[in-house]
């Protein structure tokens, strides 16, 4: 058994892997979810990690720390933090040292590779985000946007390095807000890694999440 530790991206909350929960813990694992504190304006990367660790508390299992998009500037910290087993970054925002947040964007060429791929254009969730998510869990998604009003974005990442826990990265293919071959590229050059795939939206969580889970857990195999 795994307790999978899922970090959620910004503007959303623990509730989006609801249903990659529920597949985990059919496959017999254990999972947590917790809602960062992004809406508290004096909190910063640290207390992301420590408000992650507290909620995982003293689990049993291996840890599989799992960070969605802008839960990736979270995620490596919590993976230093807890004995884990395995660090997977979905869709994630790759951090390098001593990098802002709010840098990241124009540092790794996702501004441009957003304009060559048409991105910057698509203005509606529904098509950006949620373009093959079912319209009902599309809107319950939208309905519990939180704001992004923490220092975080303003803190260059703290590690000096990459943490020294077994690493993957999955795309999702069909992602209209981060182009596929930008994280082909990304995950290549930061982290020395092929990024696995997935078809899907940015929110496959939501919209794939039996195929996501099988990925998932055949990491550990």
């Amino acid at each position: 058994m795994a307790t999978f530790v899922l970090i959620h991206g910004g503007g959303d909350s623990g509730w989006a892997w609801h249903l990659l929960e529920e597949e985990l813990r059919a496959r017999g694992h254990d999972t947590v979810a917790p809602d960062l504190p992004s809406d508290d304006p004096d909190a910063d990367l640290d207390a992301y990690a420590a408000s992650v660790v507290g909620a995982v508390g003293e689990r049993a299992g291996e840890i599989v720390v799992v960070g969605h998009s802008y839960g990736a500037f979270t995620a490596p910290l919590v993976a230093e933090r807890l004995p884990s087993r395995l660090l997977v970054l979905l869709a994630g925002m790759i951090p390098s040292p001593g990098e802002r947040p709010d840098d990241w964007w124009e540092s790794t060429g996702c501004v441009r590779a957003r304009q060559e791929a048409g991105f910057s254009g698509i203005d509606d969730p529904f098509e950006s985000f949620y373009h093959d998510v079912p319209r009902e869990l599309a809107e319950a998604g939208l309905a519990r946007e939180r704001p992004e009003v923490s220092r975080a974005g303003g803190q260059p990442w703290p590690l000096p390095a990459w943490p020294s826990v077994e690493t993957r990265f999955i795309l999702c293919r069909d992602d209209r807000f981060f182009p596929a071959a930008f994280f082909r590229k990304l995950a290549h050059d930061r982290l020395g890694l092929v990024a696995d795939e997935i078809p899907g939206s940015h929110c496959v969580a939501l919209s794939r999440p039996k195929e996501l889970a099988d990925m998932l857990v055949g990491y550990l195999e």
